[in-house]
């Protein structure tokens, strides 16, 4: 089957075997592959942990058309559209747990619009309701709102009931449009002056949680804008992957702060991350309340320059991949 697949020189697409399914994953014939930063660091061997090198093929988030399961999958079966989060998604076909096949909506949802949707809904769900513990009636902070990740978290923190919910981007012509996704106050997270904003709009309290997705230079900012015993989530790291942090003030709030990745989490876990998400957000899914914009698509073959434009930062939504 073609591919995309990390080579000495980047990215580029090779013949590769097929995957088989193990007795617990589903087999799907790709068709639209939503990309991520994480991918776009594996495909130019900026890994930072991850899995990577030459020979992998990137892609953690894809849909399609499943093929064949294995002998332990409940609930699916070959014909079935699904949206998929796993590894290895960017090619002609994929393999991914069952408990990761969620089927697409009946809604006339094209494959492109439910390739942007699996990490989203999965990431931004587990981040603010399991881990952040949120509650109607909080106000909530997305830091780095304006990836197709963070505009997910405004939607699901409106959707589920927040009373106030803060976006921060530090690009102008993204912060402008934050609005249209759910955020009642924007932020530009490089301003000094964003804390005070914040505080002012919570009546000096601070917001319960910060999902926050820049991390490094915003930590300690973070720290004073959530109120005492609120809680952040650090969910990615577009600030640094380190930076200063202010003990004391992390004590004085007693702040909860919380890491989550999906890298070291077992089948299981993300079996329950996956229902979880089902179970409070679907219908929202199903109705189309739900959604992220597609910046731009590109075809498999033209997945060097859908990565150099990821890396370039220019988009506001997501990219896509095209497989079919």
């Amino acid at each position: 089957m073609k591919a995309a697949v990390v080579t000495e020189n980047g990215i580029g697409i090779d013949d590769i075997p097929e995957p088989e399914p193990k007795p617990n994953e589903v087999k799907i014939r790709v068709r639209a592959c939503g990309m991520n930063r994480a991918d776009a660091m594996v495909a130019s061997g900026m890994a930072h942990g991850r899995a990577g090198g030459p020979g992998t093929v990137p892609g953690i988030e894809y849909v399609g058309e499943v093929v064949e399961i294995g002998s332990e999958v409940p609930n699916v079966k070959p014909g079935d559209r699904v949206m998929c989060s796993g590894t290895s998604g960017w090619g002609e076909y994929a393999v991914a747990d069952w408990g990761r096949a969620v089927p697409m909506p009946a809604n006339n949802m094209t494959w492109a619009q439910a390739s942007t949707l699996p990490v989203a809904l999965q990431t931004m769900h587990n981040a603010l309701v399991t881990a952040g513990r949120f509650k109607s009636g909080e106000a909530v902070m997305i830091q780095g709102a304006s990836t197709g990740v963070g505009l997910m978290g405004l939607q699901i923190a409106k959707a589920m009931g927040a009373r106030l919910v803060v976006g921060s981007s530090t690009n102008p012509e993204r912060r402008d449009r934050l609005t249209e996704f759910g955020a009642d106050l924007v932020v530009d997270s490089r301003d000094e002056g964003w804390v005070g904003q914040v505080l002012e709009a919570t009546g000096g309290d601070g917001v319960d949680v910060i999902v926050d997705q820049v991390s490094g230079y915003a930590a300690n900012a973070n720290l004073a804008a959530t109120k005492i015993l609120g809680r952040i989530v650090n969910v990615g790291r577009l600030g640094g992957f380190t930076g200063n942090f202010n003990f004391d003030l992390h004590a004085m709030r007693r702040i909860d702060y919380i890491g989550v990745t999906f890298r070291t989490r077992s089948v299981e876990e993300v079996r329950d991350i996956v229902q979880a998400m089902k179970d409070d957000l679907w219908g929202k899914v199903e109705a189309g309340d739900l959604a992220l914009p597609v910046d731009r698509e590109f075809e498999i073959y033209d997945v060097a320059e859908a990565v150099d434009y990821m890396k370039a930062n220019r988009h506001f939504g997501k990219i896509v991949l095209n497989m079919a």
